[in-house]
């Protein structure tokens, strides 16, 4: 099925497209929304990446699987828009860089993987794509720097500043009287 579906791709046949779309809109929100400040970024980015899913269906192997080639895909769409917004983002860690983390209490799991999406969505750009291609998609730190065109060192302490952002986060999380478990 999948197969036919993407032949009807390749032939710019909009049903298959929509079909392409409603198949994978979840898997790629869930990889965008770990690279977005917002849910509205995070679908304007899938659907970026869609469009250059659609635009070079044409040079997808058939023999090969499809999911990673659209998880890699979806990814270099967010690095994109992370090099686009360039100039935001050195603003939003200069100024993040400044407020002090608190460590009180202890970090314990049982929060909903919303909630750790909710966390990583308040990290600022750079440290939040540091992270997710680090922790999530498992790139080195000599892969980050090369993709993000910056230092490995810049890759490391950025990834050091999101870890310590996010235990921060948790921590407010965890002390937080209304929340429901």
């Amino acid at each position: 099925m999948l197969d036919e579906i993407i032949h009807g791709c390749c032939k710019q046949h909009r049903e298959s497209q929509k079909e392409l779309y409603r198949m994978f809109y979840g898997y790629g929100m869930s990889i965008t929304l770990r690279y977005a400040d917002s849910r509205d970024e995070a679908a304007e980015t899938l659907n970026d990446a869609f469009m250059k899913v659609f635009d070079n269906i044409k040079t997808f192997d058939t023999n090969r699987s499809f999911k990673p080639w659209f998880r890699r895909i979806v990814i270099n769409t967010a690095i994109n828009k992370f090099h686009k917004n360039k100039k935001r983002r050195e603003l939003t860690d200069a100024i993040s860089d400044k407020e002090p983390l608190r460590n009180e209490e202890k970090i314990i799991s049982g929060i909903s993987y919303d909630e750790l999406i909710e966390m990583v969505q308040k990290l600022s750009p750079a440290y939040r794509t540091v992270f997710n291609l680090f922790v999530i998609e498992g790139f080195t730190h000599k892969e980050i720097a090369q993709k993000l065109e910056i230092s490995e060192g810049t890759s490391k302490s950025n990834l050091h500043k999101a870890k310590s952002n996010l235990r921060d986060l948790l921590e407010q999380n965890l002390t937080q009287p209304d929340r429901h478990d």
